[in-house]
């Protein structure tokens, strides 16, 4: 049997992020800000965001950006993360097709959060940022910034979804390891929380409640600002060394995609596997297929409409252009936490619009039965999240089963899913709704 894992050597981690607008043939629409309603500006940003990621942002002429010194410095201390060649799961599905997956979960904090929360806690300390906030899902995004945060000497609050908080109390707990102050969402230390659970007192929280939140004790608090875990084009920017470093694995493997499959919450695991390999469908002329497993019970790609949006519930954020369920949607309370948001972000959107990738709506007892059959053939119990990949990828390869095609296919495997035994529980006793 081949060699079953690539890892790139220290020399060969990209060195540059990838930004696809640049290359884009259709430039997404701008956002807009929420009070002038004109195109938004990076000076707009500022009172939230720091300047460099605010910039990063609106860049749609740059496709490169160099990668901080100190950032890379800490990506090596983890990347490059194995592409894995998955014959376990080939075997088990009797497909003809090749399987790869690009496993993110070897990361500090188990998932591809970590790519962003760098990044964007360095601008901030190079900033004079002493606070920072956020919001988080099942609590990758959290736990992530919670490290980032102490790694460059940070303060950092996290709003946890009230469901996501209850669900998976060992999130919370690795958040607070790092000393970050957690609090479920929605709450009683803002206007935004105060008023939702007015509206609303059982209200179990969305990612779009916890970023109103966030924004609001961002703007409350001296020096401090706040940092978004997907949707944004900074963040879908940042990931795209997940990509660039599976496009140099793939070489390695002497293989390259027919199809690159991502779960998809708000954007920014999809982008970081496929956009460097959407280049080349862009510039190339490849016939590459890009696949966005969404969970059936919060279809934004599928069934959302393409209309300006706010990210959050309160209206604080830019209005984007994006495919969205509404920013008062409130979502299923399914475990995959990370996917619970409402809408898409604006490049994928775009994206979507022009047909340069697909859908795949993915119920919950299905992707945990693919979780499970991929940690049983592979040995790494995945992520909830992730488990959508799976499912998806596991669809593509019974298709080449069913027509004797050897395809390649890869998908991002973006977190391990050791804290989230409380949900396999669930489906393995029969007691998980769809």
């Amino acid at each position: 049997m081949k060699q079953k894992r690539f890892i790139l050597p220290e020399s060969e981690i990209p060195t540059q992020w990838y930004n696809i607008q640049a290359d884009m043939k259709t430039k997404p629409m701008p956002m807009l800000n929420p009070q002038t309603r004109q195109p938004l500006t990076a000076e707009d940003l500022y009172p939230i965001f720091c300047k460099e990621c605010s910039q990063q942002e609106l860049n749609t002429t740059d496709a490169w950006i160099d990668i901080p010194e100190e950032v890379l410095e800490k990506y090596c201390y983890y990347r490059s993360t194995p592409l894995v060649r998955a014959y376990g799961l080939e075997k088990a599905l009797g497909t003809p097709a090749h399987i790869y997956f690009k496993n993110e979960s070897a990361s500090p904090i188990g998932s591809h959060k970590l790519n962003s929360a760098l990044a964007q806690a360095y601008y901030c300390k190079q900033e004079g940022v002493t606070h920072v906030t956020t919001e988080t899902g099942a609590g990758q995004w959290g736990a992530a910034l919670s490290y980032a945060t102490k790694v460059f000497g940070i303060e950092c609050a996290v709003y946890q979804v009230k469901v996501s908080y209850e669900q998976k109390p060992y999130r919370r707990s690795i958040m607070q390891v790092f000393g970050a102050q957690v609090t479920p969402s929605p709450s009683m230390s803002t206007r935004a929380g105060k008023d939702i659970l007015t509206a609303n007192p059982n209200h179990q929280g969305s990612l779009g409640t916890a970023i109103s939140e966030a924004i609001e004790l961002a703007r409350m608090t001296p020096n401090c600002k706040y940092a978004l875990g997907s949707v944004l084009n900074h963040v879908s920017l940042h990931q795209t060394i997940i990509g660039l470093e599976a496009e140099k694995q793939m070489e390695m493997a002497g293989e390259y995609p027919d199809v690159v499959i991502a779960c998809f919450g708000g954007g920014s695991n999809f982008a970081g596997i496929s956009f460097p390999f959407m280049r080349h469908n862009i510039l190339d002329g490849k016939k590459t297929r890009f696949v966005a497993a969404e969970p059936d019970n919060c279809p934004k790609l599928s069934q959302g409409k393409f209309e300006y949006d706010f990210a959050d519930e309160a209206g604080y954020t830019p209005l984007m252009p994006m495919f969205t369920l509404g920013h008062k949607f409130q979502p299923a309370l399914i475990h995959a936490g990370g996917l619970r948001f409402h809408g898409a972000g604006v490049i994928v959107s775009q994206l979507l619009k022009d047909g340069l990738m697909e859908v795949a709506d993915i119920s919950q007892i299905d992707s945990f039965s693919a979780g499970c059959l991929f940690a049983k053939a592979e040995g790494i119990i995945p992520a909830p999240e992730s488990c959508h990949a799976i499912a998806a990828a596991i669809q593509e390869a019974n298709k080449c089963k069913e027509s004797g095609e050897e395809k390649v296919i890869l998908f991002n495997l973006s977190g391990h899913g050791l804290v989230d035994m409380a949900a396999y529980d669930q489906y393995l006793s029969g007691a998980m709704m769809r």
